[in-house]
């Protein structure tokens, strides 16, 4: 009966992530600032929801596959996120005019020597 309680209370809090990160997908204007929202309260949402049923089914084999897509969303979203918003960044013609970003690729460094 714990178990059921603790997974819903994982799986519910994660449901609470996921739906802030649709809500804040939708309220921000730019596509960088959704970027990050996406980004960030998926991979805590997927986290969270994820473990919810780690803990219900209890330690078998399902929760090792659970628990090797959790390490798979871990190394995976934040990279995949990055390389769109440098993606971005290289072929939004007004980028410099919504937001501030650092440029620190070596291309836009004047080159003295």
């Amino acid at each position: 009966m714990i178990r059921v309680i603790i997974a819903g209370l994982l799986m519910l809090s994660g449901l609470f992530v996921l739906g802030i990160a649709t809500l804040g997908i939708f309220r921000f204007s730019t596509m960088l600032n959704r970027i990050h929202v996406a980004a960030k309260c998926d991979t805590l949402g997927a986290l969270l929801m994820l473990s919810g049923l780690i803990v219900l089914s209890g330690w078998n084999v399902f929760s090792l596959k659970l628990l090797l897509v959790i390490i798979f969303l871990w190394l995976c979203n934040p990279a995949a996120s990055h390389l769109v918003a440098r993606a971005e960044v290289k072929t939004h013609p007004n980028i410099n005019s919504i937001c501030d970003y650092i440029d620190l690729t070596n291309e836009n460094k004047n080159d003295d020597n």
